[in-house]
């Protein structure tokens, strides 16, 4: 058995029926033309013909001394079938029946009993083309290295007929790095305390970082229960990089402008916009270009001004990429044990906000989080078929009601925003404030 890294522990040990930890993604494919109706169903039975899986789809909670989710049991016979299911949704599917049906199911909670992973084809979309839900727990994976494993499953290439398993990929070859003696980890020790000793001087004295529960109070900071609704959208990636091209920002900078827009109209609806600005937790991976590895968690945080008390779309922007610009700058200044220390502080927030009660009582550290998860920009392929579109679907947390993430596919940014059921209504609204978001900075860009 191997030990859970303690930020993965954390997403077991808080999980409950109203806190699922796992992350999802809801995928559309144009299957290759010419294809006949048994095509789904002819694709997953050629995946399950391999059943080696790779030690990150063999992974279970197992109980240690007594003490549970601590360590992971590795599964020798795993129930493909059960993991890789074929389901439709009525015909003739729309996407709001598929939304329905993906609500669900990011709503249920993963079998500890087996391997914490799961994947559905969903077939009868009106437009001929197919879904592949996936769900994987957040203990075992983050949204950088489910990117790199679905970049490694599909193909640049439509006639490639390979069929890829995410389960079971080539190893790559690894850089080998050199393990550091005693020595070696108690200097790292003392770099760690000397970095968030230097970020403590150069971030927080001198006011450089958003700090934590600085955050008012919104209608989203409340407790929460386990049913999910998702709402997905694609927006050209043109129309966001003429904006950061005309007002000298970062894609992320617009992308967080946009959602901040869209957050201060959908609390404007309901007379629930507060006086302070929004905080907004954006995760920041640490992972190097080379880290092929896919299991586990390796993220850093920011915390940025959404300027939602700003009602001028450039200022607010503005107000967006000076708080970015100044958290990042600290992280720059730093070494990578160094960026790893001052991380577990930024984080800690999280901690009591996965006990029981704390978003009833409790102010929140920050009121939403949006992440922007690097992802493809050429076409892609699986089996001859074309990803359209891959909307990441994460995880609201008891007190933080609605989260919103992104990727790339191609030339489109693809939004997955999952709120609370109860909590957060009409979240398709969202979806419509983006897009009028977006417009706005546009117009006052142009």
């Amino acid at each position: 058995m191997d030990f859970i890294a303690p930020l993965d522990a954390l997403f077991l040990l808080a999980e409950s029926r109203e806190h699922p930890m796992h992350v999802s993604s809801l995928q559309l494919l144009e299957p290759p033309e010419g294809t006949g109706p048994e095509y789904v169903r002819e694709f997953r039975e050629r995946l399950l013909a391999d059943r080696e899986l790779r030690p990150t789809f063999r992974k279970r909670p197992a109980t240690w001394l007594g003490a549970p989710q601590l360590a992971w049991r590795l599964d020798d016979d795993v129930e493909l079938d059960y993991h890789v299911g074929r389901r439709a949704i009525a015909s003739p599917g729309h996407l709001d029946d598929l939304l329905e049906y993906t609500s669900a199911l990011h709503s249920q909670l993963l079998d500890r009993h087996r391997p914490l992973w799961e994947m559905r084809f969903i077939e009868g979309l009106a437009d001929g083309r197919f879904a592949l839900f996936t769900k994987m727990h957040h203990a075992l994976i983050d949204g950088v290295s489910a990117q790199r494993v679905l970049r490694r499953t599909l193909s640049t290439d439509p006639t490639d007929q390979t069929v890829m398993r995410p389960w079971n990929l080539p190893r790559k070859t690894r850089v080998a790095s050199h393990k550091p003696g005693v020595g070696g980890l108690i200097k790292g020790a003392g770099s760690s305390l000397a970095g968030i000793a230097k970020a403590a001087d150069v971030g927080l004295r001198k006011q450089q970082l958003t700090l934590p529960y600085a955050a008012p109070r919104t209608m989203f900071n409340v407790p929460i229960g386990g049913a999910r609704r998702c709402a997905v959208r694609s927006w050209p990636m043109d129309r966001i990089k003429q904006v950061k091209k005309a007002t000298g920002t970062t894609v992320n900078d617009v992308v967080l402008a946009m959602s901040a827009g869209a957050l201060r109209a959908y609390l404007l609806e309901r007379q629930a916009l507060p006086d302070k600005p929004m905080i907004a937790f954006v995760p920041m991976s640490v992972r190097d270009p080379d880290d092929t590895d896919t299991q586990g968690v390796k993220i850093a945080a920011l915390l940025c001004n959404l300027g939602t008390d700003v009602a001028d779309p450039l200022e607010r922007l503005e107000v967006i990429a000076d708080s970015t610009r100044r958290n990042k700058q600290v992280y720059q200044s730093l070494s990578p044990t160094q960026t790893m220390a001052l991380s577990a502080l930024m984080l800690s927030p999280l901690v009591p906000m996965f006990l029981p009660g704390f978003a009833a009582v409790g102010a929140p550290p920050f009121n939403i989080v949006i992440s922007n998860v690097p992802g493809a920009k050429e076409p892609l392929y699986w089996n001859g078929a074309r990803l359209d579109a891959s909307y990441p679907l994460s995880i609201p947390l008891d007190g933080q009601a609605i989260n919103i993430t992104l990727t790339s596919t191609g030339d489109n940014l693809d939004f997955g925003l999952v709120g609370c059921r109860r909590t957060v209504p009409d979240l398709h609204r969202l979806l419509d404030h983006l897009e009028d978001s977006l417009a706005s900075l546009e117009a006052a860009a142009n």
